[in-house]
């Protein structure tokens, strides 16, 4: 592997510490532990070794990640893509189709990734060779543990007879290791304390008045925050659809994430939330991490955390790259800050009246074509801006899926846009054309 081209594919000078230690640790260690915080680079953390381990002549899958979400798996399948190490990857999970997962497999990839339960699946119908996978990597791993994945996990390490190298990687400490892992000694890296930027993340307290609703406390708060991003965390998925139902009656722009949604709805709501089409996100503990959304400036608790580490998980999601973030705890009169939070608390004043956020200055176009139909970022920006009429700068985020394509428009181009492309053809192809929403 060429180091200085893979990071200038990445946009990248130079490997942070934790980084380096990693590159310099764990092609040697039969096991390594990673201990680094959210937003420190921890997936090229550990994608880096992985692809000096990968040699052209061994056949079949060589290294496995197995990750707790769909979304973590499809985010380190697109970084190391871009890493451009011209070994094959492919990723498998829950809500994807098999069959083109087995079709993928017929030329079999040098790196997997994939959910437990849907690694376990091909193991069981013999679809993917594991008899020369030398690398495993447990990305997220004591979340794993926490969804009840123990099981599949241990069939999975059960049946890779060439395992020489192990890999768990995880933003807080680990409570446990399970034997059937046998990591025997490993290398533990802990950068958990890995000052990652110059942010600064500062805590505050908003009380709600007595003859205010939670929800009501919410909107205040969101009038006072004017529209900038925020991630609502719930503790279940029932609180999430209640405030998304309030939110919609107050016509507050938002996006909802939670375990029940389709799979295509969850990819929805994050590609409007990293284009800008939507600010605020309402989910529960699932979206705290290996998740590839952009920079948040407040997370507000809208129910309490219910340990120490989904406090830590759900604040990791601001302050990170040079930016400063604000985190809520909303409480009413019965609330009582958890004893676990050790960190300073201000009290954040609530405005007396609600006043109407900003609406988004982006919106989303959805074009029903994607890879699979041969559409690129450079044909959609082609047809926005040869038949939609739209300038370059009125473009925004444009992200190709399999199946769809997603394009920020300007908020108030995106309905002439859509009239002006709705009889026009892609790739010489028909598609349809929506507003997502």
């Amino acid at each position: 592997m060429d180091l200085t081209a893979t990071l200038s594919r990445l946009n990248i000078t130079a490997l942070n510490e934790m980084q380096q230690a990693m590159l310099d640790t764990a092609p040697h260690a039969e096991g390594t532990i990673l201990l680094s915080p959210t937003g420190s680079g921890k997936t090229l953390g550990f994608l880096l070794p992985v692809a000096t381990l990968l040699v052209p002549a061994v056949a079949g899958v060589q290294a496995l990640i197995v990750v707790p979400s769909r979304e973590l798996a499809i985010q380190i399948e697109g970084v190391y893509r871009q890493m451009g190490t011209g070994y094959k990857v492919n990723s498998c999970y829950g809500g994807h189709s098999v069959r083109t997962e087995e079709n993928n497999f017929s030329q079999p990839p040098a790196v997997l990734i994939g959910t437990p339960g849907r690694i376990a699946h091909h193991i069981r119908a013999q679809n993917i060779d594991l008899s020369n996978t030398h690398t495993l990597v447990m990305d997220e791993f004591d979340k794993s543990l926490e969804l009840g994945f123990q099981e599949d996990i241990s069939f999975i390490v059960s049946v890779l007879p060439a395992l020489r190298r192990r890999i768990l990687t995880s933003a807080t400490a680990l409570d446990r290791i399970p034997s059937f892992l046998h990591l025997r000694e490993p290398k533990v890296l802990d950068f958990t304390h890995m000052n990652t930027s110059s942010s600064v993340l500062a805590l505050r307290s908003v009380h709600i008045p007595e003859d205010l609703t939670r929800p009501e406390g919410l909107a205040l708060l969101l009038s006072k925050l004017r529209g900038e991003s925020a991630i609502i965390f719930c503790n279940h998925r029932d609180a999430v659809k209640r405030v998304g139902v309030q939110l919609r009656s107050m016509n507050i722009a938002h996006g909802i994430y939670h375990g029940e949604m389709e799979q295509a709805d969850r990819e929805k709501a994050l590609i409007m939330l990293r284009n800008g089409s939507t600010n605020i996100l309402v989910t529960t503990d699932l979206a705290s991490r290996g998740l590839d959304i952009p920079e948040i400036r407040h997370i507000i608790h809208y129910q309490l955390p219910v340990s120490a580490q989904a406090f830590i998980h759900r604040n990791g999601r601001t302050a990170r790259m040079h930016a400063d973030g604000t985190a809520y705890l909303l409480l009413e009169a019965k609330d009582h800050i958890p004893t676990f939070i050790s960190q300073e608390v201000t009290e954040e004043n609530l405005p007396d009246h609600f006043t109407a956020l900003p609406e988004p200055q982006w919106s989303t176009l959805y074009i029903a074509a994607g890879k699979k139909d041969k559409i690129n970022k450079t044909d959609v920006v082609g047809l926005l801006l040869q038949k939609g009429g739209l300038q370059r700068e009125e473009v925004g985020r444009i992200e190709v899926l399999d199946k769809a394509a997603y394009v920020a428009v300007r908020s108030d181009k995106i309905s002439k846009t859509l009239r002006t492309i709705s009889e026009h053809k892609i790739k010489g192809k028909k598609v349809r054309f929506a507003v997502a929403d």
